[in-house]
């Protein structure tokens, strides 16, 4: 096996990141790498991965129920009429990330997405999946790129729409986890 995954107690040998964390092992096994569509599940998407800048994956995926319940689960029309009261009530919630700039480019970028004709987000994120390479796939996590020229033209086209938090780094984990590429590593049960 490579260095890249472990070998897990229920047998099955996962990409190594996945550790042993229940919640983290479920999202590998069922969400990261697997091809997400619709508008509101990619803004969720998108929301998440801006408030996971300079913090732990694991850290949000933690917080993310309480993230659903609080920006009204990631409706973009609803969470685009929070007002200054909203951002005092998410910057008050210690379930969530407290970040105001955060809070306020989710509630920026709703705005922007329920402005977008239905399906119109879906299908501009998707337009900058990456053909397949036929490459053969990584041997570890730290393998991987941490950007693209695909991530990099995706964030570059988001901003220049008005999103923010969108950082070509932050794309191409977009990327990852809705499932635009296929990291799993060399020897990962879920490597197609």
């Amino acid at each position: 096996m490579s260095s890249g995954i472990q070998l897990d107690d229920d047998g099955l040998a996962r990409c190594a990141w996945a550790g042993s964390d229940a919640e983290y092992r479920r999202y590998h096994d069922e969400e990261w790498g697997v091809p997400l569509h619709g508008d509101r599940a990619l803004f969720e998407k998108l929301s998440l991965e801006g408030f996971q800048a300079g913090l732990s994956w694991i850290t949000i995926l933690r917080k993310r129920p309480r993230f659903r319940e609080v920006f009204a689960g990631f409706e973009p029309v609803t969470v685009a009429a929070f007002g200054d009261a909203d951002i005092e009530r998410l910057m008050a919630d210690a379930g969530i990330v407290r970040n105001r700039a955060k809070i306020e480019a989710t509630i920026g970028n709703a705005t922007l997405v329920a402005a977008l004709a239905d399906g119109e987000l879906d299908t501009l994120i998707w337009s900058f999946a990456p053909t397949p390479s036929g490459a053969p796939r990584a041997a570890s996590y730290g393998d991987l790129p941490a950007s693209t020229a695909e991530s990099t033209a995706l964030s570059r086209e988001l901003r220049r729409r008005g999103f923010r938090f969108v950082g070509p780094t932050t794309m191409y984990a977009l990327m990852q986890s809705a499932g635009l590429v296929d990291d799993h590593v060399e020897g990962c049960w879920r490597a197609a």
